[in-house]
């Protein structure tokens, strides 16, 4: 079984193509599915590459408006995709032996053969040293120390637990001592690991402390922000929308607010926390004049949305726009550029490596460097949208999806995923949302008060 949890968007198809009305009538039908908790699905749950459908997508199709003209209306789509999902629901697109509609109650994915329901009670048996298939203080224990502070614990430790009334108190004191630790907090600690994807580190082009053959940004100051953002239940959305920078002091490991810092240069009031650090916006602006690049990898990093998977489309019907003439008007392209051009405006006046200073906002830098590139460039706007709500700069942009669900749920599923090496197996579906929830909402977006929480859970504890 395929161990993913249905967080894609669906772009069910009209001929040749998936109309953007998909994914809300979906969710109409299926309000409960996890599919609709939070966040838009990929094209890939009813396509392989658009316009190609799957076993489930091509079994929707056929049910779809049949004996309708093609292509069909968005009207028409919207009014017959109801009955084209009734129509399958019984049926079992992949041959996995479930039906379309438990797949999607479960959330698998009814177009996969690999991914299916395991509804199989735990048949561990017994067990001398845990309570297999139930929350095991001990093994939860054991657990906590090796996961958060990278060591099992020593004999003394272990009967001095067993032998504690409050088990749940000493495994809240263990988690807090570890996560003060330096393999926590430390330089390329845990929190450093996690950060990597988000930052992207290249050694050659390091400055600074372990400095490269060709240095240019020092990105140890984007690990100590993403660090700063994580611990002591500090907002965590301020990795985004943070207008300060972070010193870190070593021996013990200690991480400082500071208001400017040797080698960044943004401006304070256009900072938006790592997305224009001075490493970010050189490595992903570089010398671009519209910087889709740098939009499209903030919002898989933090928002968990590969517009390149067909994941977190949000058309905007005028778009795109082809500012800087590069062809993606075409049919081939339109469908994602209608996200991403738009997801791209709010970045085009920060400057990667064009001109020095680098990583700056420079007022119509689009003007100043690259009036030629294209007859219509310098008509780009900065105002755009990002997950359909409209902004009118990076500052904005920054904040909406500091505050969104799919930030919550990225958020937690990093953490999920260090703690149990795996995403949410299916039946643990529940146990997760409720997770991202709770940290959207009475953990105030505290990652050590989400993680104290992670730990009772029982698709954690149990053996």
């Amino acid at each position: 079984m395929r161990r993913v949890l249905v967080l894609f968007a669906l772009c069910a198809p009209a001929v040749a193509a998936a109309l953007p009305v998909a994914p809300e009538v979906f969710c109409s039908r299926y309000p409960m599915s996890p599919a609709c908790t939070g966040v838009r699905v990929a094209c890939s749950y009813c396509h392989t590459s658009p316009p190609a459908r799957n076993v489930f997508g091509a079994s929707v199709e056929t049910m779809l408006a049949p004996g309708a003209p093609r292509p069909l209306s968005e009207l028409d789509y919207r009014n017959g995709l109801p009955a084209a999902l009734t129509a399958v629901e019984m049926l079992d697109a992949d041959g996995d032996g479930v039906t379309n509609l438990v797949e999607i109650q479960k959330g698998t994915l009814p177009g996969d053969k690999k991914s299916f329901p395991n509804d199989i009670p735990c048949a561990g048996g017994a067990n001398p040293a845990y309570d297999v298939c139930k929350y095991d203080p001990k093994y939860v224990f054991k657990k906590v120390l090796l996961d958060f502070c990278g060591a099992q614990p020593t004999w003394d430790e272990l009967q001095q637990f067993l032998l504690a009334t409050d088990k749940a108190a000493v495994i809240d004191g263990a988690l807090d001592n570890c996560l003060k630790s330096e393999f926590w907090r430390g330089k390329n600690g845990q929190l450093w690991e996690l950060a990597h994807k988000k930052i992207r580190p290249v050694g050659s082009l390091k400055r600074g402390e372990d400095s490269g053959s060709f240095g240019i940004f020092d990105y140890y100051t984007d690990y100590a922000m993403f660090t700063y953002t994580q611990i002591d239940n500090r907002d965590a959305r301020e990795v985004l929308t943070a207008q300060y920078f972070v010193r870190r002091d070593v021996n013990p490991t200690r991480y400082t607010q500071v208001q400017s810092f040797a080698g960044e240069n943004c401006a304070q009031n256009r900072r938006a926390g790592l997305l224009t650090t001075n490493w970010n916006l050189g490595y992903n602006v570089m010398f671009t004049a519209l910087p889709r690049n740098a939009a499209s990898q903030a919002y898989r990093s933090f928002l968990g949305l590969d517009i390149a998977k067909q994941e977190g489309l949000y058309p905007i019907t005028s778009e795109p726009r082809d500012y800087d003439g590069k062809g993606v008007t075409q049919d081939l392209c339109k469908q994602c550029h209608q996200t991403l051009d738009p997801l791209s405006y709010p970045w085009k006046n920060y400057n990667g490596l064009t001109a020095s200073p680098f990583g700056t906002y420079v007022p119509n830098r689009l003007q100043q460097y690259f009036a030629n590139e294209a007859p219509n460039i310098t008509m780009t706007p900065e105002a755009g949208y990002i997950l359909g709500q409209p902004v009118s700069d990076l500052i904005q942009w920054a904040r909406v999806a500091a505050d969104s669900d799919p930030f919550a749920i990225n958020t937690v599923m990093d953490y999920w995923k260090l703690a149990m090496g795996r995403a949410p197996l299916p039946e643990e579906n529940a146990q997760f949302v409720t997770l991202w929830k709770d940290f959207k909402g009475p953990m105030n977006y505290g990652v050590e008060r989400m993680l104290h929480a992670l730990v009772k859970t029982e698709a954690y504890g149990a053996p």
